[in-house]
């Protein structure tokens, strides 16, 4: 969504007589940028209160004794002539009755005028009969205009204290401002500043350390999990069929598909046996379509707190959609909507953010593929396995003998040895039934016992790791089997 659309949205609700408009957000400097653009166009005032400095025209100071909440709301409710009030510290006062009752009037009284007050906070919870005259204007991270905006702001007033050289041609800028795709403008701020302050200089080879720097910031966020296609390198042994599937479905990303009106694939779901691939294929996915790749860890939703884990929710699809073309990856979907058939177990919880998955997956616009992962076939609600939801739905097997094969030399390869100096045949064949990741393992503890005795890995060696290793084919036969029963028919194998 453009800066442009934003306040065209904001300015057609004020003009249709919505005197309340609630804006969750902790962007509060952004949205007074936004109002004022629109409080231009429409030709009305703009004031702004707080508790700390009251209510204010413009740069104007603050008018005497606004500072209470009380004061302000009756204040406002006392002027003559149409304004937008913009209130940035209101919802944490709104459990006292006489303050919502008055702005629950003031709304009501404006409802026949231009005038509109503007709540914005993070979050924002009302009393239901205020929520019920409210309406919610969601806004999104910022997009390309504002980005721009903010990198040219910034190198002018780095550039007014110290000198600054600015070397990108037409393709390194835009890169620059795709690089901030998902933070918000203060974000982006300190991000650009960080890279010019180091040695006065923004050229092309800043990018990598921007997006590793909005990596960072995204993941103390804490909901997500942020990696750049640069430092994405993993390999998938096997996959064939599902190697095949994204050859095809990648060309739906393209300028030609869209010219079609043919939509970007919506996503897939990977079900199967744990430690078999489901995680490493979504990170392989991201990795050869060469998109950004969110891992949203689904425990990490659920807040103790009433709306926030339905928010927490909505801050992981802006940002997602915000990075767009993006792989957003959600590791044992399962988790997040467990108790999805009932609800009672969590209040309906787990029902509710089923409901924003599935509404959110049918209708976005933006190019998020999303890839689910889930162990346990039995947690999963039929809702999520319906045709349709997901473009296909893989299952993931223990590896055959061709894949064993192809695990083996991938993780010797990573471990610095050559896989041509063992008997993969034999590795191969002692390994039936072990997952990837067992055998990896397998690899991790042969190696740490040739570092012990200062010898070199063998064959041998290797061979005894997996004999002291009781593989989940075994220890876990009756789940396996089940699952293989539960998946027959059903879905697509990957191989």
């Amino acid at each position: 969504m453009t800066q442009q659309t934003t306040i065209h949205d904001l300015k057609n609700l004020i003009l249709s007589y919505h005197s309340l408009i609630t804006i969750e957000t902790v962007e509060e400097e952004r949205v007074w940028a936004l109002l004022s653009d629109v409080a231009g166009e429409a030709r009305l005032p703009l004031y702004q209160w707080s508790q700390s400095r009251g209510l204010g025209l413009g740069v104007h100071p603050p008018l005497l004794e606004t500072q209470e909440p009380l004061a302000a709301l009756r204040h406002i409710s006392a002027s003559e002539g149409d304004a937008i009030y913009q209130l940035n510290d209101l919802t944490c006062h709104l459990d006292q009755a006489a303050i919502a009752r008055e702005l629950r009037e003031l709304a009501q009284k404006l409802t026949s005028t231009r005038s509109a007050i503007v709540i914005t906070g993070d979050p924002i919870e009302m009393p239901h009969d205020l929520a019920s005259l409210a309406v919610g204007y969601p806004l999104q991270l910022p997009g390309e205009d504002e980005l721009r905006e903010v990198v040219r702001g910034v190198v002018e007033s780095i550039g007014a204290r110290q000198r600054v050289s600015v070397d990108l041609d037409r393709d390194e800028a835009g890169r620059v401002v795709r690089a901030l795709a998902g933070l918000t403008l203060n974000q982006a701020r300190q991000v650009v500043a960080g890279v010019i302050v180091t040695d006065g200089r923004l050229t092309g080879s800043d990018i990598e350390n921007i997006i590793r720097t909005k990596g960072e910031m995204i993941s103390r966020e804490r909901l997500l999990e942020f990696i750049p296609p640069q430092s994405n390198r993993f390999q998938l042994g096997g996959f064939g069929r599902l190697k095949r599937w994204l050859d095809d479905a990648r060309i739906g990303f393209s300028p030609e598909a869209r010219a079609l009106n043919l939509e970007a694939p919506k996503g897939l779901l990977l079900v199967g046996v744990q430690g078999c691939g489901k995680s490493l294929a979504a990170k392989f996915i991201a990795s050869q379509w060469q998109l950004p790749l969110l891992k949203l860890d689904a425990a990490r939703l659920y807040d103790k707190f009433v709306g926030e884990t339905e928010n927490n929710f909505r801050r992981a699809t802006s940002v997602a959609e915000a990075m767009a073309p993006a792989v957003l990856w959600i590791d044992e979907i399962e988790k997040a909507f467990a108790s999805g058939g009932s609800g009672e177990s969590d209040g309906g919880l787990s029902q509710r953010l089923l409901g924003s998955f599935l509404t959110w997956l049918q209708e976005k616009k933006t190019e998020v593929f999303v890839v689910g992962a889930a162990n346990d076939l039995g947690r999963l609600p039929p809702e999520l396995l319906r045709k349709g939801r997901f473009d296909e739905i893989f299952f993931v097997d223990l590896p055959d003998a061709s894949e064993r094969q192809e695990i083996w030399t991938i993780h010797l390869a990573l471990r610095r040895q050559d896989p041509a100096a063992f008997d993969l045949g034999d590795l191969v064949a002692d390994s039936e039934g072990f997952s990837g990741a067992e055998i990896e393992q397998a690899i991790v503890a042969a190696l740490y016992a040739a570092l012990h005795h200062r010898e070199s890995l063998t064959t041998q060696l290797l061979k005894k790791s997996l004999s002291s290793t009781v593989p989940l084919s075994v220890s876990r036969r009756e789940d396996v089997e089940l699952l293989r029963r539960q998946a027959e028919g059903r879905f697509t194998p990957v191989r």
